[in-house]
């Protein structure tokens, strides 16, 4: 694989110590190759593992709004910024659960809960506990994103069945401190590593368009690839620039950038699902179609995701027809469940 050979890395197992490791100047080399060919090897990669024309269908609800002690810069929920966002406490249960039920009627397969902590404390414990329980027995894989997490409340998630935890990187360990000061990038290498430790799948990626340089982004992905185990989800946002955050000025990505950015993380991570994630509504049909032609095969469906707009559904749907794409397919706990 280090050499860069495309049969090689289309066959690519992650877990194995031996194969899972990348070099900056490796991935720099891939991501700076010519664009057709960076495409049509993500691809051959991407076919390889994936049905190229599934995309698998996450809802994303907040269930604990605005308020958040952290100062990442790009985050509407920060109580660091004045961005208009009133805070909120968290949601109860049934209503959470009241969400999933349309969620996964409207074909949703996975549904993802988030909460703007800087952790959890161990009195809602109990409460997040229930909510994953409760989408479990709806037949949805669940998620959750609660900031960082101690080894014992990785493992309480665990016993109650989390399938997948969310905790981006954002970023390179270079620029981390440009964006965020209130926690180190270690730590969320550290609560990545107590989750995985308690069994649960894990769901890490980051953000483009902060004021980074490609090699930051390269740098990201190769950080997550080189994990013992890399990440089963893999999400890559778009930066949505939020009026009154520190980034609220910053300027927009290149489309053909990001594409790259994709077919990387396809690459360098070729069995685990990449999303496109947050930012579709700034990216042109054309865009979204080159990334799912790059390797991307996730998205959030619905009108918005934690605090931002996303495409409605109608056109997502109609964007699908046009390019052959349709939903991914259950599975067999959503089969077997009411």
């Amino acid at each position: 694989m280090l050499d860069g050979s495309l049969s090689t890395s289309a066959n690519f197992t992650p877990g194995d110590a031996a194969e899972s490791r990348w070099t900056q100047a490796e991935a720099e080399k891939i991501y700076n190759s010519p664009f057709n060919d960076l495409l049509y090897r993500a691809h051959t990669v991407h076919r390889a593992q994936f049905d190229p024309n599934a995309i698998q269908m996450s809802r994303l609800l907040s269930i604990k709004t605005g308020g958040c002690a952290e100062d990442c810069g790009y985050c509407s929920q920060s109580a660091h910024y004045q961005t208009g966002l009133k805070a909120s406490k968290l949601m109860e249960v049934e209503r959470v659960l009241a969400e999933a039920r349309k969620a996964r009627d409207g074909g949703a397969t996975r549904y993802c809960m988030g909460a703007a902590w800087r952790s959890p404390k161990d009195r809602d414990m109990e409460a997040i506990v229930a909510m994953v329980s409760g989408v479990r027995a709806l037949g949805m894989e669940t998620c959750m994103t609660l900031g960082m997490l101690t080894p014992a409340q990785s493992a309480r998630l665990a016993e109650a069945g989390l399938d997948y935890y969310n905790h981006n990187i954002d970023t390179s360990e270079r620029f981390y401190g440009e964006i965020i000061t209130t926690r180190s990038f270690a730590d969320r290498l550290e609560t990545l590593a107590n989750v995985r430790d308690a069994g649960i799948k894990v769901c890490a990626g980051g953000i483009l368009g902060m004021g980074e340089a490609a090699d930051d982004r390269i740098s990201m992905l190769v950080t997550l690839a080189n994990l013992p185990v890399p990440p089963e989800s893999v999400p890559i946002n778009m930066l949505i620039p939020i009026p009154g955050s520190k980034l609220a000025d910053a300027a927009p990505v290149d489309p053909i950038d990001f594409v790259r950015t994709i077919a990387l993380a396809r690459i360098l991570m070729p069995q685990s699902h990449v999303r496109l994630s947050a930012g579709r509504t700034d990216m042109s049909d054309e865009t979204q179609a080159l990334c799912f032609f790059a390797g991307a095969n996730s998205i959030f469906v619905g009108e918005t995701l934690l605090t931002a707009d996303n495409p409605g559904e109608d056109h997502d749907a109609a964007l699908f027809r046009r390019l052959g794409l349709r939903p991914m397919a259950p599975t067999a706990r959503q089969d077997a469940a009411e």
